[in-house]
């Protein structure tokens, strides 16, 4: 039996030279390992560069990564056990190292006759001195040190510097606190999300069943947001897996995505319109407050549209008198007396209104008769200003009209222009006409209704962007994130490989955000409870961009990029994770990145992306980076919050009908007819042009306010109609 002070002479390697707080360096022992380490029990490759050593301290020892090997001439080195004979070698070269401090391994039991147990822990409590031992650790202590870590229940690898001790994570740690995954195209980024996924359910799975609790699916949730069509067949096998996409193939289990136009908020509608801020924007989320007051009724009757009318009429009113513009500077009076002007031919009697209605009209209308009056040239002296007291005086009077069509204090109150309430693409049109109109922005406007129009005319937009009526909330809710009332989980994968760019960026901020405000309420509502949910973004770099934050951007991807945000910065606490996959991390926003507490970095060429990872992790582990040009395939750096140490991991093989479908093309195989491709161009022009898809001619309505046909519409003579 070899007792415990021989064991540690054998694992003896060298002694410390050098000590700061950031980096040890050591002179190995002449009778050192120089390729193969035998000496504690177990062939292993030594020195080798991001390989573990152990320095003994009070504490029990402190873990150190090799950072760079060197070799520096000596005159006088003297063999160990020589010394007596005085015997001197000649010049040798001795070998330095370049230790990385990462942390103490602690022993939790002692056994003299057999291997101890070990506790890794990160931070350092006492430091080592000039010409203490520098030992390899013994496969026992490695284990401990990589493996280290509680609640270790997902394995995803096994580390090669590490005598493949196995690479297991926590699932808390890895997904509430974001992940990002990055690395050059072909280097495994997608296998890895893919891997991840799937070895979490399986392992997830696997523990419910030994807990005797009979289950088809955890209870968990993934949203994958797949830009490149990638991840279709990757889930296989799984339960509960829901495809959609822009243009799903007939007969298939792949179903339509549909974004209800209701679901999109004030920044994402004018990012849509492209409204400017000036005039377009302030008429656009007036419209939106007024088509969302909760009073959209599939028949409107002229009572209800007149007291919709006069409600914003009183709102108007109510502004611009706090304001205090009808007696502002020029020319904001003459504004005003136009906004009027035109109120005035509106507010007409009409049959189907009461007496009383009509009466309240006819005093309303006499009372703006009266102050354009007083205003005519005959009359006026110098200016038009108008006073508080006529102001006063014509919001009373468009209050008590306002009541007498059946409103009330209450339909003052601020309405959120947010908040997802159903409304049609006609009640929109006619709502930013109609606000239009009342705030003077008519002949500002006319561009933006022209591209709404246009854009959901568009049959490719029309397929995504609905205003079904059929389609509810909880429906859509029930369809993206789970099923309601139920224990199973879904893993949801929504390719926007065919969404046209015009609003893919739009369309990933609205399923993104509405997951988030759906589990902020969930939170909300279950007092505290959180139901945790997990966001996939592949290509982060195309939709969490770098944006110029001046307040000004109000482009589709700086939208998309503020929702992922404030998901990276709130969604922990509503139980909503990250996993961002990118190539190029230097484009990404680094409010997102910073917020990321994992990162599973694959091989990494670029320089700007090399030094920007360089930075998000501390100055005496940079040197692990490295590493990183000349990783190979499936090889990773597991560093962060859910690693106790930065750990190289060769990931756990993915099957072929698993991984997701990012091959780099077989142009050898196919140039030589081993893999044989042929194509039909009419196929897909007809495909392209929907040719043979039975699509609904387009309704004027949306142009105009007519029931004809666009067809019929295009068709009809130009010059039928003489307008001279």
């Amino acid at each position: 039996m070899i007792s415990p002070i021989s064991f540690a002479n054998m694992q003896r390697i060298g002694s410390v030279e050098y000590v700061s707080p950031d980096e040890i360096r050591a002179s190995l022992d002449i009778e050192a390992p120089t390729d193969v380490a035998l000496n504690t029990g177990v062939p292993r490759p030594f020195p080798r560069v991001n390989s573990y050593v152990l320095l003994p301290s009070e504490s029990g020892y402190l873990v150190a990564q090799i950072e760079w090997i060197t070799i520096e001439r000596s005159q006088y080195p003297k063999r160990r056990g020589l010394q007596d004979f005085g015997i001197v070698d000649l010049p040798y070269p001795i070998r330095k190292v370049s230790l990385n401090p990462l942390g103490i391994l602690k022993i939790k039991e002692f056994h003299v006759n057999g291997e101890s147990k070990y506790e890794f822990s990160r931070g350092i409590e006492n430091y080592p001195t000039v010409g203490d031992p520098v030992l390899l650790p013994s496969p026992s202590q490695l284990k401990a040190i990589v493996e280290s870590g509680e609640k270790r229940r997902v394995n995803i690898g096994v580390s090669p510097l590490a005598g493949n001790a196995t690479i297991s994570v926590d699932p808390d740690r890895l997904f509430g606190r974001h992940l990002a995954v990055l690395g050059n195209t072909g280097s495994g980024k997608s296998c890895s999300v893919a891997g991840l996924i799937r070895w979490s359910l399986e392992a997830a799975k696997r523990e419910a069943l030994n807990d005797q609790n009979e289950i088809n699916s955890v209870n968990s949730r993934f949203i994958i947001l797949d830009p490149n069509g990638e991840y279709s067949d990757t889930f296989q096998g799984l339960p509960n897996v829901r495809l959609f996409s822009a243009n799903p193939p007939k007969n298939s289990n792949v179903q339509q995505l549909h974004i209800p136009i209701w679901f999109l908020n004030s920044e994402e509608w004018c990012s849509f319109a492209q409204a400017s801020e000036r005039a377009q924007r302030p008429t656009l989320i007036q419209a939106l407050r007024a088509v969302r007051d909760g009073q959209v009724e599939t028949v409107l009757t002229p009572s209800h549209d007149m007291r919709r009318y006069l409600r914003t009429i009183v709102s108007i009113l109510s502004i611009l008198r706090d304001l205090g513009e009808p007696w502002g500077r020029y020319p904001k009076p003459r504004d005003f007396m136009e906004k009027i002007e035109k109120w005035k031919d509106e507010l007409k009697e009409n049959d189907a209104f009461s007496e009383t209605e009509n009466q309240a009209l006819i005093k309303l209308r006499e009372k703006i008769e009266h102050l354009i009056d007083e205003r005519s040239e005959e009359k006026r002296t110098f200016n038009i200003d108008f006073t508080w007291t006529e102001v006063t005086e014509l919001l009373e009077l468009a209050k008590k009209a306002h009541f007498a069509f059946g409103g009330s204090d209450t339909d003052f109150l601020p309405i959120d222009a947010d908040l997802p309430r159903p409304f049609t693409v006609d009640q929109l049109l006619r709502s930013i006409e109609a606000n239009a109109e009342l705030m003077g922005t008519t002949e500002f406007v006319e561009t933006m209704l022209m591209r709404i129009r246009t854009l959901l005319s568009d049959a490719k937009l029309k397929s995504i962007l609905t205003d079904d009526p059929n389609l509810k909330l909880d429906q859509w809710l029930n369809n993206i994130i789970c099923v309601s009332n139920s224990t199973e989980g879904s893993v949801t994968v929504i390719d926007l490989s065919l969404v046209p760019s015009e609003i893919v960026h739009i369309i990933t901020a609205v399923i993104a955000r509405m997951t988030l405000e759906a589990l902020q309420r969930y939170r909300r509502l279950k007092n505290g409870e959180t139901l945790p949910t997990i966001i996939v973004m592949e290509e982060a770099h195309t939709f969490i961009k770098r944006y110029k934050d001046d307040g000004e951007d109000s482009s589709a991807y700086a939208m998309c990029t503020k929702v992922f945000e404030k998901i990276a910065r709130e969604g922990r606490k509503f139980g909503l994770g990250l996993i961002l996959s990118s190539q190029r991390p230097s484009e990404l926003s680094q409010t997102v990145l910073s917020q990321c507490n994992t990162f599973l970095l694959h091989r990494i060429n670029n320089d700007k992306d090399q030094e920007l990872v360089s930075k998000l992790v501390p100055d005496n582990l940079r040197g692990l980076l490295r590493e990183l040009p000349t990783l190979p395939s499936r090889n990773a750096i597991l560093i962060g919050w859910a690693s106790e140490l930065p750990v190289l991991v060769q990931m756990n093989y993915l099957k072929e009908e698993h991984r997701p479908k990012s091959d780099d093309p077989e142009y050898w195989n196919v140039w030589t007819g081993q893999i044989k491709r042929e194509v039909d161009w009419k196929e897909i022009a007809e495909d392209w042009q929907q040719i043979h898809q039975n699509i609904q001619s387009p309704k004027i309505e949306i142009l105009g306010d007519h029931d004809t046909d666009l067809d019929e519409y295009l068709d009809k003579d130009p010059f039928e109609e003489d307008p001279f």
